[in-house]
């Protein structure tokens, strides 16, 4: 999930056991949905800012006997990430600790490079491109898929819901990320060089009664944990009496019988001319 440079501020959602959970709910049918298609074995394929790994075991499974590598700036994704692919028996993944400004790989390495909300946390969006561009061969495929900020919702939709989400929003943008750059990946994309942009979108939905727990958990537990709170408030965005009003807000949705959220994601696939 992450891969930008630890010295361009802060990572806006840090690597707490409640944010780990929700990235070991991704995988590659889902959220690779879009590029799986477009793989074969044999491929050669870098997973930039891969968290855990989640999804870096899928598109390895998926270009056996291939071989991937997955990237992440934080050595405790990386050593989850290794557990994970030695637990699923693939050993066709390398893992590395990283930057994703300066990858420790050769010009025209790989057949594709993927992201999953990565370009969206970096401050340097061209640097980072043109990082990619290096490392992919000549009619390399680059897959991202990042965040819609402004197509999130709850339901049933409040004005306090939504100004909680607008204030994660504005802690993203303090921290130099890019909260709607999913719907802008096309124009971005070309104007860093790619050709044959295609670009999709989709959610990840909570909306059956596991979900919307689980869902309300993982919002109770980040955005409410004193480290988040806290950054919030010392940038003058919010207020604790607005954090508490929010977590009544929140608690009422749960316990909604037509309780439904979700993350909206542009995805792009584009070619390296």
């Amino acid at each position: 999930m992450t891969a930008g440079n630890e010295s361009n501020r802060a990572y806006t959602m840090g690597y707490s056991d409640e944010f780990l959970q929700l990235l070991n709910r991704r995988n590659a049918a889902h959220c690779a949905a879009y590029l799986l298609p477009s793989l074969e074995p044999g491929m050669r394929l870098l997973d930039l800012g891969c968290g855990p790994g989640s999804i870096t075991v899928g598109l390895a499974a998926t270009v056996s006997p291939g071989q991937v590598h997955g990237l992440d700036m934080a050595e405790s994704q990386i050593n989850l990430a290794r557990a994970a692919a030695a637990s699923g028996g693939h050993a066709n993944v390398t893992f590395h600790v990283g930057n994703a400004l300066e990858l420790p790989f050769e010009d025209n390495y790989f057949d594709v490079v993927h992201c999953h909300a990565v370009i969206m946390h970096i401050p340097d969006t061209s640097g980072t491109l043109a990082e990619v561009r290096r490392v992919l061969k000549p009619g390399g495929i680059l897959a991202a898929r990042e965040m819609i900020g402004e197509s999130c919702f709850f339901e049933p939709r409040t004005d306090g819901l939504r100004e909680m989400w607008d204030t994660f929003i504005s802690l993203m943008r303090g921290n130099g990320g890019y909260p709607d750059i999913g719907k802008e990946l096309k124009p971005i994309l070309q104007e860093a060089g790619f050709s044959d942009v295609q670009c999709s979108a989709s959610f990840d939905s909570f909306g059956n009664p596991a979900d919307v727990a689980f869902f309300h958990g993982f919002v109770m537990d980040w955005f409410f944990s004193p480290r988040t709170v806290n950054a919030i408030i010392g940038m003058g965005i919010a207020t604790q009496e607005k954090f508490d009003y929010w977590h009544s807000e929140m608690d009422s949705w749960r316990d909604t019988d037509t309780a439904f959220s979700g993350l909206a994601f542009g995805e792009c696939l584009a070619r390296k001319s």
